[in-house]
């Protein structure tokens, strides 16, 4: 099958496009899906540069790839409530920069949402759903959401707003119209941050979700009043690896599949009906991988890639 390979970390110039890899076979509780398109992150070159190894940890020859939109292809033994031919999407255990993968985690594609879209909300939607949870923001109270305008901080504002929390977003001024549309209040990025988000938001905020990294931990600790454990309990990142030298929680992994798979169903309908979106920045064929990956990792790019076999 057509497949995108890398068999050492470093940079895009590791991948390799070919049409010799193996089609996958699913085990007990997995499918096979025919992958209709691939929602590429910057954790795939991370991954590629073998950064992420605590989380992910990578056997050679990799395929890259969290994320998919496909058909059932093949069913593993004990697999219920599937059948060939059915639209999902998930998350793959063989890596989605292929022709074929193995999945775990599905979901019911709704009909009227693409193939693109549906391939951008896995990795975004448990992302941002996971941090929220973790920092414990509810309705009524005021999130700091550092990175609003990314990917994963936009599908973050939305799901907030729509539980009823109050964003405060950072964002560059030309994303600024774009985070109001999403009901969120914009602030610019840099120096005077935090006196910027004070001014957005005179009552404080109660916690704080960094999406974007760039040192703004202690910026966070600052805004919900300095050091202390149960302020550092409401504040989490995704992007800082230096989390743990302010005691604050870096998160990575995965949450529990049952979980993970009804946020996605939810994600999927919620996209389908309009009230939840992922901007889409391009698609890329397949054997564009790697130059998908650098528009990635530039951090230029506004919204989503997308790979499409």
């Amino acid at each position: 099958m057509e497949a995108i390979v890398y068999e050492e970390f470093g940079g895009p110039g590791v991948l390799r496009h070919t049409t010799g890899v193996a089609v996958p076979e699913p085990g007990p509780g997995e499918v096979r899906v025919k992958v209709a398109a691939v929602g590429v992150n910057p954790v795939d070159w991370k991954r590629r540069y073998g950064w992420v190894e605590e989380f992910y940890p990578t056997t050679f020859p990799a395929v890259p790839g969290l994320e998919f939109a496909g058909t059932v292809h093949g069913l593993g033994e004990g697999v219920t409530g599937l059948a060939v031919g059915d639209e999902v999407l998930g998350w793959t255990k063989t890596g989605a920069y292929a022709e074929y993968a193995v999945a775990g985690i599905v979901a019911p594609k709704p009909a009227g949402l693409s193939w693109e879209a549906a391939a951008s909300l896995p990795v975004a939607g448990e992302t941002a759903q996971r941090v929220l949870d973790l920092i414990g923001v509810r309705a009524g109270e005021t999130l700091f959401l550092h990175g609003a305008a990314g990917v994963v901080g936009s599908v973050g504002v939305q799901l907030a707003v729509a539980a009823g929390i109050t964003v405060v977003g950072s964002a560059s001024e030309a994303n600024h119209a774009y985070l109001r549309g999403l009901g969120a209040i914009p602030v610019t990025y840099g120096e005077g941050l935090a006196d910027r988000v004070r001014a957005a938001a005179p009552d404080g905020v109660d916690a704080v979700f960094d999406a974007a990294g760039h040192g703004v931990l202690p910026v966070a600790i600052e805004l919900l009043g300095g050091e202390g454990e149960a302020r550092k309990e409401r504040i989490a990142t995704i992007a800082d690896v230096e989390a743990e030298k302010y005691g604050i929680a870096f998160s990575g992994v995965v949450g529990d599949p049952d979980a993970v798979r009804a946020g996605l169903t939810a994600h999927a309908r919620q996209a389908a009906e309009g009230t939840l979106a992922v901007r889409l920045a391009d698609t890329l064929p397949l054997k564009e991988a790697a130059r998908a990956q650098e528009l990635s990792e530039s951090g230029h790019v506004r919204g989503k890639l997308v790979l499409i076999p």
